[in-house]
C-alpha cells in the first residue's frame, strides 16, 4: 500500500500533508532518475518533463517547487500552465516526453491539491515507478545497486531550463476540434467549468464547431475552484440549462478529466448514462469491439439490467478510471468509465477527458438526431444511497468483524433485488458505504445500519 500516492496521485492538505519540499523532492527524483535512464542508454540528453496545473492557490507554489527540483537534477521542465489532466496526458504522449506532471487534487476543495504522474504514453504511472518515488521521499531509496539517500546535482551546463510550452496546449484544442465530426450550428450548449482548469479551454472547443455556448463558473480566483460548481454540484448548471432553453449542459471538474451532463429537461445525465448512450451507438454501428464496456464496482444495477436488454457485456474493475483503463489495455475494449463521469474513449485518448466526453455526447445527439432525455430514457437508475464514513484506520474499520456481520446481513436481506458494496477510499481516510434497492427509503435504512456500527466500534472520527 503506498504511504503518499493513493489511486490518483499524492493528494492532500496543501502545506499540511502535501507540502512545497514533497514537491522540490518528487522533482529531484524524477529529474534525475529518466536522466539517468538516458545516460545509461547512451544519450547525454536531459530528460524532458511537462507539467500542467489547475487553478487553486497552492498549484503555482507545487509548479515552481516541481521546477526547482527537476532543473536542479538536470532535467528541462516544460510548462503548459493552467490546462487539464488529459491535456498533459496527451502532451506527453504526442510529443515523447519522459513523463507528465499535473498538479490538481480533481474536484476536491480549494485548499487540497495532488502532484498526478503520467508516463511517456500518457498513462497513470506504474506502480514501480511509484514506489521508487516514494522510496526517495522516505530516504530509503535504493536503486542501481546502491542506496542514495540524495540523488547528484546538476552542474554547469548540465543544470535544467524551463521551456514555456503553451502550444502544446493550443495543439490539444486543435486535436479535439479535429474529433468534432458534426457541426453544432444552431445547439444552445450550457457549460459548467467548475471554476478549474477548463474555464478558458471548453468554450473554445465548442465555439469553433459552431455551438452558440452559455458558461458558467469560469472566473477562477484561487479559491472557487469546484465551489458549488461543476461535476460533482451540478444544481446550478440543472437549473442553468432550463433557464436558458438549452439543448444540453456539460459539467466538469477541477481538472477537467470527468464530466456529468443535464439534459434539456435540466435531469442529471451521469457517467454511467453516458457509458450507456455511446455504447450502444458504438454497438449500433459495429464498433463496440468485444461487445464489452469495462464500469467499476460502483456503476448502478440499471445499468447493468440495460446493457442485458440491448446484447452488450460489461466487465467492473476496482473504482479509478486508472484500473478501467488497465482493463481496457489488457483486453482490447473501446469504452469504459465511472459513475462519477470519468469516461475513457481508448481510440481517442489514454485517461478520461472531461471535455472529450461532452464531444461524444454530442455526436450521438446530432448523428441521431435525439434529444439526451431520448438517448437515455431505456436506462433505469435504481435509488442509490452513498455514505462517507471518516475513519482513523480504513483497513480496520472494514475489516472489523462485527463491521462484516452487519454487511453480510444486509446482503442478506437484499437477496437479488439490490445490492451492498463497503470500499475504502483510494484519496481520502474515508470508508464508502453505498446501497441500491428498490427504494431510496430502504437504501437509506440499510446504509444507517451499518454506519452505526462503525462509528459504535469507535473506528469514526
Amino acid at each position: 500500500m503506498a504511504k503518499y500516492f493513493g489511486t490518483d496521485g499524492f493528494r492532500g492538505e496543501a502545506n499540511v500533508s502535501l507540502t512545497a519540499d514533497h514537491a522540490y523532492a518528487i522533482g529531484r527524483f524524477l529529474g534525475w532518475y529518466y536522466g539517468e535512464q538516458k545516460r545509461r542508454d547512451g544519450s547525454e540528453e536531459p530528460a524532458r518533463i511537462v507539467i500542467g496545473k489547475d487553478t487553486r492557490r497552492s498549484s503555482y507554489m507545487l509548479e515552481y517547487s516541481l521546477v526547482g527540483g527537476l532543473v536542479a537534477s538536470g532535467a528541462d521542465a516544460y510548462l503548459l500552465h493552467v490546462t487539464t489532466t488529459p491535456s498533459v496526458a496527451y502532451v506527453a504522449r504526442v510529443d515523447g516526453f519522459d513523463c507528465g506532471i499535473m498538479i490538481s487534487a480533481s474536484h476536491n476543495p480549494y485548499y487540497d491539491n495532488g502532484i498526478k504522474l503520467i508516463n511517456g504514453m500518457g498513462e497513470k504511472m506504474d506502480e514501480e515507478t511509484i514506489e521508487l518515488v516514494e522510496a526517495y521521499l522516505d530516504g530509503r531509496l535504493s536503486l542501481y545497486g546502491q542506496a542514495w539517500s540524495e540523488v547528484p546535482f546538476a552542474q554547469k551546463d548540465k543544470i535544467g531550463r524551463t521551456v514555456d510550452y503553451v502550444s502544446g496546449r493550443n495543439r490539444y484544442l486543435g486535436y479535439l476540434i479535429s474529433l468534432g465530426i458534426y457541426s453544432f450550428k444552431g445547439m444552445k450548449v450550457a457549460l459548467d467549468c467548475a471554476n478549474g482548469s477548463a474555464w478558458n479551454l471548453a468554450k473554445s472547443v465548442f465555439d469553433a464547431l459552431g455551438a452558440k455556448t452559455y458558461v458558467i463558473n469560469a472566473e477562477p480566483n484561487g479559491v472557487n475552484i469546484n465551489l458549488d460548481a461543476g461535476s460533482t454540484h451540478i444544481e446550478g448548471l440543472q437549473k442553468y440549462v432550463v433557464e436558458q432553453g438549452c439543448d444540453v449542459g456539460f459539467a466538469y471538474d477541477g481538472d477537467a478529466d470527468r464530466c456529468m451532463a443535464v439534459d434539456e429537461n435540466g435531469n442529471v445525465v451521469s457517467g454511467d448514462h453516458i457509458l450507456y448512450l455511446y455504447g450502444k451507438y458504438m454497438k449500433e454501428r459495429g464498433k463496440l469491439i468485444t461487445n464489452t464496456v469495462v464500469t467499476t464496482v460502483m456503476s448502478n444495477f440499471g445499468l447493468y439490467k440495460a446493457f442485458d436488454e440491448v446484447g452488450i457485456d460489461y466487465a467492473k474493475t476496482k473504482v479509478g478510471d486508472k484500473y478501467v483503463y488497465e482493463y481496457m489495455m489488457k483486453n482490447g475494449c473501446r469504452i469504459g468509465g465511472e459513475q462519477s463521469g470519468h469516461i475513457i474513449f481508448s481510440k481517442y485518448a489514454s485517461t478520461g477527458d472531461g471535455i472529450l466526453t461532452s464531444l461524444k455526447v454530442m455526436e450521438v445527439m446530432l448523428a441521431k438526431k435525439k434529444k439526451l432525455s431520448q438517448l437515455v430514457a431505456d436506462l433505469k437508475i435504481y435509488p442509490q444511497v452513498l455514505v462517507n464514513v471518516r475513519v482513523s484506520d480504513k483497513k480496520a474499520a472494514q475489516a472489523d468483524p462485527d463491521v462484516q456481520r452487519a454487511v453480510e446481513a444486509v446482503t442478506a436481506e437484499l437477496g437479488d433485488s439490490g445490492r451492498i458494496l463497503v470500499r475504502e477510499s483510494g484519496t481520502e481516510p474515508v470508508i464508502r458505504v453505498m446501497v441500491e434497492a428498490e427504494s431510496e427509503a430502504l437504501c437509506r435504512t440499510l446504509v444507517e445500519r451499518v454506519v452505526a456500527v462503525i462509528r459504535s466500534k469507535g473506528h469514526a472520527v
